[in-house]
């Protein structure tokens, strides 16, 4: 599998979200098993935040992560915006660490704009880096006008990554901010990476001509074929998320399809790059 270059380390370019994972007392040990069967197929990011399930998410990654050495587990969580400020962000991340049985975070991603002033966020997130507390930290659900704000700051060069929802169906980004990332070496983390939410419908994608055609050339699914697509650039790591043990494994395999020319052409007929603005998604 192709690895990403982040906070200054390689780290293979298929990942493991953990988004409406951690609720369900009753679907617990098979989320855990399905968190170890990535990390045992190959996967080192895990992806998490304060906002899943209230914790919940962050106490199921922490639970499920005992068995591994610390420093072979990239692990991200992400701060609220109600608890971006310099009084409250500290405290809201000795809570994820606590929930996470470790001590420090491998990146640390400011959930999304809220209230609190830009750089008032950003000199905090750069205090709990000098802390030690957390190895980096980045943004998500950035925009290009918030990136070009975040690069005028003083500490804001420092960033290291944006998370934004990206996939085959939702290319809005093409047009002017992932260029943009490009040129100042910032990799994008791509969630909902096989779609979501009903303006994003998966079935959309996978009911498509096309894509069955690409997918029948290398002897996958269609689903296997759009995360490998999210990957193909060699600048984004895809946190695709499963409860499903056997479809973690399928989904770090899919980081091992080397998409062809033609693949990639096929793709873009079906599912064309923006050639105007478009807003941002989010979910």
């Amino acid at each position: 599998m192709d690895s990403v270059k982040i906070a200054g380390r390689q780290v293979p370019a298929m990942g493991i979200g953990t988004w409406h994972m951690g609720s369900d007392p009753r679907k617990r040990p098979q989320e855990i098993d399905a968190i170890r069967a990535g990390i045992d197929a190959g996967a080192r990011l895990v992806d998490t935040a304060e906002m899943y399930g209230s914790g919940d998410s962050e106490a199921l990654v922490g639970e499920a992560l005992q068995p591994y050495q610390r420093d072979d587990i990239f692990l991200l969580s992400k701060v609220l915006p109600s608890n971006a400020s310099r009084q409250r962000m500290e405290k809201s991340l000795d809570a994820s660490l606590a929930r996470l049985h470790t001590d420090y975070l491998d990146l640390y991603l400011y959930h999304w704009r809220g209230g609190v002033p830009l750089a008032e966020t950003v000199d905090e997130l750069q205090r709990l880096q000098d802390s030690g507390k957390i190895r980096a930290w980045g943004v998500s659900n950035f925009d290009l006008s918030d990136m070009e704000e975040l690069w005028q700051l003083p500490n804001g060069k420092n960033a290291v990554a944006n998370e934004d929802l990206y996939n085959l169906a939702t290319r809005g980004i093409e047009y002017d901010l992932l260029p943009w990332q490009r040129q100042h070496g910032i990799p994008l983390i791509a969630y909902s990476p096989v779609g979501a939410g009903e303006d994003i419908p998966a079935s959309a994608m996978h009911g498509n001509a096309a894509l069955a055609q690409v997918a029948q050339r290398h002897g996958v699914s269609p689903y296997e074929i759009i995360l490998a697509w999210a990957i193909r650039d060699g600048h984004t790591i895809a946190i695709p998320q499963t409860s499903n043990p056997a479809h973690m494994k399928t989904n770090i395999a899919a980081g091992d399809i080397q998409l062809s020319a033609d693949d990639l052409a096929l793709l873009d007929k079906e599912f064309p790059a923006p050639t105007r603005k478009m807003p941002l998604a989010m979910r």
